[in-house]
């Protein structure tokens, strides 16, 4: 009998359901890897059916649908029409807005600081150049939990913690083996079948991004930032 592939902790990257989906690398995504270093690393384990268990295969199902399907109508977890997107109190994106953004990372890492103070400018980099940036980063992947869900469906509101170890280069900065990690909170408010129609994002990327340049500058590389001319309020905005 044919083995059936799945994954543990997101829906719809095999099966049927998935049979005429367009991948943007290629294939449907492996999360083996970064599944491990959940496993070894998360604060929680939702027991299956509750609430925190549903959302946060919902949360990683949504991530992985974002970063690794080509095509909305691929898209298992939204609700195309009149879905929106927002981060930090920004004004919210439809599904078309935020991809010409770039997707992923550069959606994400969004900030209004001047140019000379930005770590990691979304402006200049595209969507294969940011997930190249990262991969190479965090070659064991960026693994995410939930770690309290405040309210349930229509209006799902929880906390969240993101994680990964810097043990590839980043922007010219020689990796340091450590953990990077941040917190944020989300809301998602979902339709009766939980497809998502907005959603809410609030996180400092500094927490991110601070780690990201605590190693020495390889031989060659240029900094992206004069870190001398900056305070230490104004780089944890980054």
């Amino acid at each position: 009998m044919e083995e059936v592939k799945g994954d543990k902790y997101r829906d719809h990257i095999y099966g049927e359901g998935e049979a005429n989906t367009v991948w943007k690398h290629g294939a449907p995504p492996n999360y083996d890897v970064v599944n491990k270093l959940f496993e070894e690393e998360r604060t929680h384990v939702w027991e299956k059916g509750t609430l925190e268990e549903r959302v946060q295969r919902m949360l990683k199902t949504y991530e992985m649908e974002m970063v690794h399907k080509a095509r909305i109508q691929d898209y298992k977890t939204i609700d195309p029409d009149g879905f929106t997107f927002s981060l930090n109190g920004r004004a919210p994106l439809n599904f078309k807005q935020k991809a010409e953004i770039g997707g992923g990372y550069n959606f994400f890492l969004q900030t209004s600081l001047p140019d000379k103070l930005k770590i990691y400018d979304s402006n200049k980099e595209t969507e294969q150049s940011s997930h190249d940036i990262f991969t190479t980063a965090f070659p064991r992947g960026f693994a995410i939990e939930v770690l309290h869900v405040y309210s349930g469906p229509p209006n799902i509101v929880y906390k969240f913690r993101h994680w990964a170890y810097m043990e590839g280069p980043f922007k010219g900065h020689a990796p340091t083996g450590k953990k990077v990690e941040f917190y944020g909170m989300a809301h998602f408010e979902v339709d009766d079948t939980w497809k998502v129609k907005k959603v809410e994002f609030f996180f400092d990327r500094g927490e991110l991004l601070s780690g990201l340049v605590e190693g020495p500058l390889l031989e060659g590389s240029k900094p992206e930032t004069d870190f001398t001319s900056m305070s230490c309020p104004v780089m944890k905005q980054f």
